[in-house]
């Protein structure tokens, strides 16, 4: 299936949180299509490292910026480089992330920093960039980067699952009013990896039930393709109906007046495996 229009040389990408994992390999595979390339981390030596080892071709143009996604002023800043320097956005992934260790009511500096990198980052990139991408007139796509946390909403890490549920609230309704802007060529997409070996995962070898990042870029690539909104990616453990039977039985908490995250409650542990 060819690939969307916006990823072809001379086409510009503006990627946050490029320095490692999904938005590395993003950034990569941007490169080898020849698209020009403004990418943004706040770990400024990581994200020097990768405009160094990526190879451009003659023309093509590789920008970096430190930018901290919390800070609206910086996000602000990316988007004046991006158009002073290209005078367009083709592709913007809103994609930095962080998380770390927290609970449902301790730990109040991790829920503030993983709300304002994670939620605040992708609002900040929204407001930042989305009129003027609306007012090119050309095909354009904004892709932000969600979690089946912020789905299904696992125990363990309620900051991060709050988060993310954010941004797939937020990328919804970011959608529905693009496609109800008249003439508007920009259509907004929510990335759901899943289980994926980046720099969260910390370990030195990459776990048999994830993918690598580049498998994650290679099923956005097809799903925008194909038109998708939700591109909710497998793994090498979790099937796409695997996933879909987990999303349904988390609805179905709502509609049928189960407990919350019943499927880890031992009533209904046998009811789930049925499902």
């Amino acid at each position: 299936m060819p690939l969307h229009e916006v990823f072809a040389p001379t086409k510009v990408a503006v990627i946050t949180g490029a320095a490692d994992g999904i938005g590395r390999a993003a950034a990569e595979r941007y490169a080898s299509l020849g698209m020009h390339l403004l990418l943004a981390d706040i770990h400024g030596e990581r994200l020097a490292a990768l405009a160094r080892e990526l190879v451009p071709r003659a023309g093509q143009r590789v920008l970096t910026q430190v930018v901290d996604v919390a800070r609206l002023a910086e996000v602000v800043a990316l988007k004046e480089l991006a158009y002073r320097e290209f005078g367009r956005v083709d592709v913007l992934m809103n994609n930095a992330g962080t998380s770390q260790p927290n609970t449902a009511w301790g730990d109040l500096d991790a829920w503030r920093r993983i709300i304002e990198v994670n939620l605040w980052g992708v609002v900040h990139g929204i407001h930042a960039f989305t009129g003027a991408m609306v007012a090119q007139g050309t095909p354009a796509l904004i892709i932000n980067t969600g979690s089946k946390q912020g789905i299904t909403n696992p125990p363990g890490n309620p900051a991060y699952n709050l988060s993310k549920a954010g941004v797939r609230s937020a990328s919804e309704t970011l959608q529905h009013e693009l496609r109800n802007t008249p003439e508007c060529r920009v259509s907004a997409h929510l990335l759901v990896p899943g289980y994926t070996y980046t720099g969260f995962t910390q370990r030195k070898s990459k776990p048999d039930g994830a993918w690598l990042p580049a498998e994650v870029i290679d099923y956005l690539l097809a799903a925008l393709s194909r038109g998708s909104f939700y591109i909710i990616c497998p793994d090498n453990e979790v099937s796409s109906a695997e996933d879909g039977r987990r999303m349904r039985w988390a609805a179905g908490d709502l509609s049928e007046d189960r407990p919350p995250l019943s499927r880890w409650h031992p009533d209904y542990q046998e009811a789930y495996k049925n499902s």
